[in-house]
């Protein structure tokens, strides 16, 4: 990975020192288009921007030692986008997910997706699992992408699930707990997010890991992502560090 800015490591030494890192962040990479459209370029160009963004990101949290990045990649709804932006997107995930696989091992990053990948087009599916077994190793930063992925029906998923255990197992419904439905979930490996960051300063987690950010402190930037960088990334944990978790105690 290419060196982080002065003004970046700056950042990155302080957060080191202050200590109380989140352990998992999550992030909706939103304003890709609107990023393009300032500029006269088509919508696509702000994807592909965009792309620079999450490795920028990356390279930031790898640094400072984060254990779980999820980025919100692809949503369940994005499929109603017109079919060329769609098709452009899903060459992108192809085209990345190659051309980064190297890095990827190189840096130490473990690969995975939440989501309903079996649904991807066959070769967009194929490069993603051949990431995934490549990276299956690797002890540093965990990179979850979110692909086809919707929290509502991450929920009904769940209940489906569980009602099969109940009619099979002899599960009683009172034995039905927030652990016991944590572990029906696609994110079962997973601990809820610290942080959720979310850029273009729109106000909303539109369908984003509902159930696991109950409790998760919200950053709202008006950044749009294919601008956010390092520093912004930082600061952004700065704000954590500064904020007290009290889950709904004194």
């Amino acid at each position: 990975m290419p060196e982080l800015s002065e003004a970046a490591e700056q950042l990155a030494q302080q957060i080191l020192k202050r200590g109380n890192l989140p352990l998992h962040v999550a992030v909706i990479m939103d304003g890709n288009g609107r990023w393009a459209q300032k500029r006269g370029l088509p919508r696509t160009a702000g994807h592909r921007a965009g792309v620079k963004a999450v490795k920028r990101v990356v390279q930031a949290a790898s640094r400072i030692g984060m254990r779980y990045l999820t980025l919100y990649t692809f949503s369940s709804e994005n499929w109603k986008r017109p079919k060329g932006e769609v098709s452009a997107i899903m060459k992108l995930l192809y085209d990345t997910t190659k051309s980064e696989m190297r890095e990827l091992v190189k840096n130490n990053v473990r690969l995975i997706t939440t989501g309903k990948i079996e649904q991807l087009p066959p070769s967009r599916r194929k490069i993603l699992q051949k990431a995934i077994q490549a990276t299956r190793r690797n002890t540093g930063l965990t990179l979850n992408l979110a692909l086809n992925y919707s929290g509502r029906e991450e929920i009904i998923e769940a209940v489906r699930s569980l009602c099969r255990l109940v009619k099979e197992s002899g599960l009683q419904p009172n034995q039905i707990d927030e652990l016991l439905f944590s572990q029906h979930l696609y994110t079962k490996s997973l601990p809820d997010p610290d942080l959720l960051i979310r850029t273009s300063g729109v106000m909303r987690l539109s369908n984003f890991l509902l159930w696991q950010t109950s409790y998760t402190e919200l950053y709202i930037t008006e950044v749009l992502w294919p601008d956010f960088s390092e520093e912004d990334f930082y600061q952004a944990i700065q704000e954590y560090q500064g904020r007290e978790r009290r889950f709904g105690q004194l």
